[in-house]
């Protein structure tokens, strides 16, 4: 088998600070946590902007360009802006930042998430932010949407500067999505193409062994099985320990962070990203799977290397 791809998502758009005592929100704490995860064994890290005042989602290139730029500085990470953002935002706001400097890759949505936070807001009696309580009710009565044109558009802007989309597929349709696009477009064919299977989304492919099988057989079967790289996201405690192990047995790579679960044990909240990584390096080690570093994960995933991004 290859060397594991890990990767860390440092902090997401779904989650809020009342939730997430442990998110990192500024600048200069998603670097550090950056530089921890590296240190952890991690080779690739997802990144969400967040205001660094109220650590509400934010489209502010500024922020995100100054996040990217600290762990630019002061890692070799490979760093993955994410161009999905946060609920109530535009394709344009939401692939801005990859004209702007031209990462290795990019996340790339290539379908519509709906959802609700009702359980969430139910129990929560105090917020610490005014803006939480808002947002998460959007939940509910606001999509994520990319249109098939917004999909198309944004493979191609990551095209022209060299940046590759890593594919978010969180149901067996959008695999059939990208087997489309695979052969229509010079902008989602360039190999190995780099895939996220997203387990336990609401409304979308539940977390289990026979799911995530079911989705590598039909990516070999719609892209051909030597075409890309993959990787597992479980949403949640334990999903996420468990689909990364199972991913390590199947050969593919995994991602853990904060962005995707919160906790260590059952109650437990994990204090950093670094933590997450390192259960993960122990439990690959066990399974005879070795590490990738950042400049290994560049070659399996054919990168254009650190040195081509605009930072």
């Amino acid at each position: 088998m290859k060397k594991l791809i890990i990767t860390a998502a440092l902090v997401g758009g779904g989650v809020t600070p009342t939730h997430a005592p442990n998110n990192p929100i500024t600048p200069d704490d998603i670097a550090t946590e950056a530089k921890r995860v590296e240190d952890a064994g991690a080779a690739t890290v997802h990144i969400h902007p967040r205001n660094p005042k109220t650590g509400a989602p934010t489209t502010d290139t500024d922020v995100y360009r100054e996040i990217l730029q600290k762990i630019h500085d002061t890692t070799n990470l490979v760093i993955c802006p994410t161009t999905g953002l946060a609920r109530g935002v535009t394709a344009k706001e939401r692939i801005a930042i990859v004209p702007l400097v031209e990462p290795e890759i990019a996340s790339h949505d290539i379908g519509c998430i709906g959802g609700t936070r009702e359980k969430i807001i139910e129990r929560t009696k105090e917020w610490k932010y005014d803006w939480e309580k808002p947002y998460l009710e959007s939940y509910k009565s606001e999509c994520f949407i990319t249109t098939q044109a917004e999909i198309e558009w944004m493979a191609k802007e990551m095209y022209k500067v060299d940046t590759k989309p890593e594919y978010e597929l969180f149901d067996i349709g959008w695999i059939n999505t990208l087997s489309y696009l695979k052969k229509n477009f010079d902008a989602f064919s360039t190999p190995p193409l780099w895939i996220q299977f997203v387990t336990g989304a609401f409304g979308k492919i539940p977390t289990s062994p026979e799911h995530i099988i079911h989705m590598k057989r039909t990516t070999d079967d719609l892209l051909g099985k030597d075409t890309y790289e993959w990787q597992v996201i479980g949403i949640g405690y334990p999903a996420q320990f468990h689909v990364a192990a199972m991913a390590m047995i199947m050969g593919g790579h995994c991602r853990v962070g904060l962005e995707d679960n919160l906790y260590m044990e059952r109650g437990v909240f994990a204090k950093s990203n670094a933590e997450q990584v390192e259960r993960i390096v122990k439990i690959a080690h066990e399974l005879g799977r070795e590490i990738a570093t950042p400049d290994e994960a560049r070659e399996i995933l054919k990168l254009k290397g650190k040195d081509k991004v605009k930072l």
